[in-house]
């Protein structure tokens, strides 16, 4: 006998009349079932899950419908997009070709790469607004042909006007890729969410040593012009399947459009060849997205001040290592810079050294490090938590970055910064990982958004650091590296929230965790019938 109570009104029947307790008999069924534990974190069964609401929301449906198909296909294509890693790396294979080819001093060679930055800092609070208020696929699918347009105009730059302004809007472009990280976290379940969005970073270290490859091909041959243009052929590949991405539910959720979420749910389901959880999909219309303000809330306030400060820094030291690397393998380790400063006092700034085919081979090692450092953060994120993983990558850069104030040979060298490297991009991906889990969806596009931008703010001053303080004091340089991830370190540990095992939230006007420890927990006085 299965004795169950009504306790509310069904949108599945229509006898508005019925109510009290009610008794089916059911015959040759056993009576004793086996009860069945869930651990700390652990996803519901499809088969147990909402077997009896009358209502369901895109988390549930993403949690029901799992990981399949339709994840995998658009783990490739938002990979593409954020192959963009190649117009990063250009930066410290063009600024030493353009300093000997035009004859640059150092001012300039450095501002060419800051030029970059300036672009992605003043667009990414902006591509984070424009995809919460006009969707994720909207925001994203601009900014991946803007960057491309300006990227292949930037091969046919006569003077170097020209090629900052053009490198600059490009910049502009790429401050609004890092979107795709919102777009992609939206559609995992809470399982796959961490290890996917790092397994998709996997498409940011194909893209660094594909650069590097393609330089070694071209740059002797073509020249740095056919290396721009042809820079941009992941971004190209993106923008022909881009028509295959669909958007987001929960922003459809958010923004009131209930069929076309359903739509979107039913397409996943169908692909991944799962069932779609039982009743009505719930819609939670907010208007105000995209607020700055929502970020300054109470319950947000630390989390993005020491999220600015975390991608600061992780931005400032990673692409402070890669222009570093290619200073310190000319002159072979960081005494023979020392040495070099000490001796030729008045070196006039236009003085240039090529690239050669070993540092193409250096270089190409430590982009390599990008790998280790996916696999090592992969291990470790779901096992220690966000904020740990983080903390752990700033101390053993700022560790590395300490130990080559030793006069180590050119083999060391190469070990050390291959190392510092990999945990600067394990931070990095962890970021990534944390910032969109910890924002809802009425501000996640905004809140990465502005982390990216403050990301961009740290890039842009690295390069008077990495090139023109260099110029001065090796030591110092390394020390304000050093200095500034032991702090990031500290930043990280002193996070209010931990993201580790929880759901993503819906909408900023409910208190962090609310929707997501599970809508089935009830407090132990509460009925549940």
């Amino acid at each position: 006998v299965v004795k169950f109570r009504r306790t509310g009104e069904s949108s599945r029947s229509d006898e508005d009349g019925i109510s009290g307790e009610h008794e089916v008999q059911i015959e040759g069924v056993r009576t004793e079932l086996e009860p069945v534990e869930l651990g700390d974190g652990a996803a519901v069964p499809k088969e147990f899950a909402n077997p009896t609401d009358d209502t369901f929301m895109v988390e549930d449906a993403v949690e029901a419908i799992g990981f399949g198909k339709f994840q995998w296909k658009l783990s490739v294509i938002t990979g593409l997009a954020w192959a963009n890693a190649m117009e990063m790396m250009i930066l410290s294979i063009l600024a030493p070709q353009l300093h000997c080819e035009w004859r640059l001093p150092s001012w300039q060679v450095a501002l060419l790469t800051s030029v970059v930055f300036v672009g992605m800092m003043s667009s990414s609070t902006l591509w984070g607004n424009i995809s919460d208020q006009y969707g994720r696929k909207t925001g994203l699918k601009i900014s991946v042909l803007w960057t491309l347009y300006y990227g292949i105009l930037s091969g046919f730059a006569p003077i170097y006007s020209w090629i900052l302004v053009l490198r600059g809007l490009v910049g502009f472009g790429i401050g609004g890729v890092p979107q795709s990280v919102t777009l992609y976290a939206e559609f995992l379940p809470m399982k796959a969410r961490a290890k996917c969005i790092l397994l998709i970073e996997v498409f940011w270290a194909l893209g660094t040593v594909f650069e590097v490859l393609l330089a070694v091909v071209v740059m002797p041959t073509l020249g740095w012009r056919w290396l721009l243009i042809l820079s941009a052929l992941p971004l190209l590949l993106f923008a022909g399947l881009c028509f295959w991405l669909p958007e987001s539910a929960r922003y459809d959720v958010l923004s009131g459009n209930q069929e076309k979420a359903l739509a979107t749910l039913k397409r996943i389901a169908t692909e991944n060849g799962a069932p779609m959880p039982l009743g009505k999909l719930v819609v939670s219309r907010q208007e105000d997205r995209g607020k700055m303000r929502d970020l300054f809330s109470p319950h947000f306030r630390w989390t993005t001040l020491l999220l600015w400060f975390i991608w600061f820094s992780n931005a400032f030291s990673y692409y402070g290592l890669v222009l570093l690397t290619t200073e310190l393998f000319q002159a072979g380790d960081v005494c023979s810079i020392s040495s070099r400063r000490q001796e030729v006092k008045a070196k006039c700034s236009l003085t240039c050294e090529y690239l050669t085919e070993e540092d193409y081979t250096d270089l190409l090692w430590t982009t390599l490090s990008e790998f280790p450092g996916v696999l090592v953060t992969l291990w470790v994120i779901d096992r220690i938590g966000r904020k740990k993983t983080m903390a752990l990558s700033f101390l053993v850069f700022s560790f590395c970055s300490l130990l080559l104030f030793l006069c180590v040979g050119r083999n060391v060298l190469t070990v050390l910064l291959f190392i510092a490297r990999a945990f600067i991009s394990g931070g990095f991906q962890a970021a990534y990982v944390y910032t969109p889990e910890v924002y809802p969806t009425a501000t996640r596009a905004l809140g990465l958004g502005t982390c990216s931008g403050m990301a961009r703010v740290g890039a842009l001053i690295t390069p008077f650091i990495a090139q023109v303080m260099l110029e001065s004091s090796v030591y110092l340089t390394l020390l304000v590296y050093s200095g500034c991830c032991l702090l990031a370190a500290l930043a990280s540990c002193f996070l209010p929230i931990e993201t580790k095992g929880r759901g993503l939230q819906e909408s900023s006007h409910k208190e962090w965790g609310q929707e997501m420890v599970g809508r089935g927990s009830h407090s132990p006085g509460e009925s549940q019938e």
